[in-house]
Formats: C-alpha cells, structure tokens, sequence
C-alpha cells in the first residue's frame, strides 16, 4: 500500500504546476469580483437608461465664470490656474429641450457646468486660448452639423457626451481577461492532474509486464 501511495505523490515540477494553476483561478476570481464591484457596476449604471442620438449646435458661449485646474510642472511642483468656462448647448433628436454638451463622463464629473477642460497650463492665457480655439471648432466647423452624442436619461437628462469613457470594447476586456485568467488556471490544474494519472498508469501497467 504505502508504495501504491507513494506513486500518486507529485513531484516538485507538478506541485509547482498545480500551485500555479490555483493562483491564476483565485487570481481570475477576484479580479472578476473586484472589477464587477468596484468598476463594471458604476460603469453599468452609467450605461442603463442611456442611448445615442444625433446632436446639433444650437449656441457656443464663454461665461464670465472661471475655474481652477492643477498643473504639474515636475515631481515637486505643483501650481492652480484659471481656465474660462466654454458652453456648447445642442438640441437632440430624442428631445427639443436644449441639452450641455461634454467632453464625456470624466469631464462631466470634474466640471458638470462646462462643455470643455482644457489641458491645465501653467499660464492662464494659454489655458484661454485653448478654450477659444474649442470654440472656433464648434461654431466654425462643426456649426449645424449634425454628429453623434450620448445621453443618459436616469442620471443626467440635460446633458450630453461626445463620447462614451466606458464603451463595449472596454467592457468587454474587463470581462474577458480576468475570465482568461481563470481558465488557464483550471487547464493548468487540469492538464497536470491528468498527465500524472497517466504516468501512475502507464507505470502500473509496466509493473504488471515485469511480474
């Protein structure tokens, strides 16, 4: 018996093996739990109820308002500047009520007041006439050119995204690499369990031509 035993124990390899299966499948699993709870929920969320439409620029606006951003010019330094505020209100074709159009859901966050963050410069002229070349943009450009935009009825109906921070492509990675992960870890353990059921066979059977 204890050498019948003895054949089924794993070698140092195989138990490597196995310990790096386990790892990718608890690896797998909590990344599938933290990202469902931490990120893809809120992105869902954002997601629910929402839509797109084709957007048109109904007016393009600088208020006398004006907002702080925090620039970094190195490691060790860090500043605040001013930037205008620039307000691009379109009409959809969900609704005739005048929509804020912005950047997407970041900016809309950082700033649901304004259309448009520029990039903080430490110099706030510079920060101004970036928010003025945005506006040449929209009203020269694009003007009563109709485009794509988002919208999300449930969180904020009278605003619109330009685009979407959490698309279907990114969704879709947030699933599918910890769900990778998993299964290389469950062919791993797989594969090992049954590469030494087979060697404890083949030895078997090899001992029985001896006898």
């Amino acid at each position: 018996m204890a050498r019948s035993r003895a054949t089924y124990e794993y070698t140092e390899a195989e138990d490597k093996s196995m310990r790096l299966g386990f790892f990718l499948i608890a690896a797998g699993l909590l990344s599938l739990l933290g990202l469902g709870c931490c990120w893809l929920r809120p992105a869902l969320q954002e997601r629910g109820g929402g839509g797109s439409a084709n957007c048109t620029v109904l007016a393009v606006r600088q208020l006398g308002e004006r907002f702080a951003c925090t620039f970094s010019c190195g490691t060790a330094c860090r500043g605040t500047a001013r930037y205008p505020c620039l307000q691009v209100l379109v009409r959809t074709s969900r609704s005739s009520a005048p929509a804020l159009l912005h950047e997407d859901e970041r900016q809309l966050r950082t700033n649901p007041k304004c259309s448009y963050i520029p990039p903080c410069a430490r110099d706030d002229q510079e920060n101004s006439e970036n928010v003025t070349y945005k506006q040449k943009y929209w009203k020269e450009k694009v003007g009563s050119q109709p485009f794509t935009c988002y919208f999300n009825q449930h969180l904020r109906p009278d605003d619109v995204m330009l685009k979407r921070t959490h698309d279907e492509t990114v969704l879709l990675h947030c699933f599918l690499w910890p769900l990778v992960t998993f299964l290389v870890g469950v062919l791993i353990v797989v594969l090992t369990i049954c590469a030494k059921s087979l060697a404890v066979r083949a030895e078997a059977i090899k001992k029985k031509k001896h006898v």
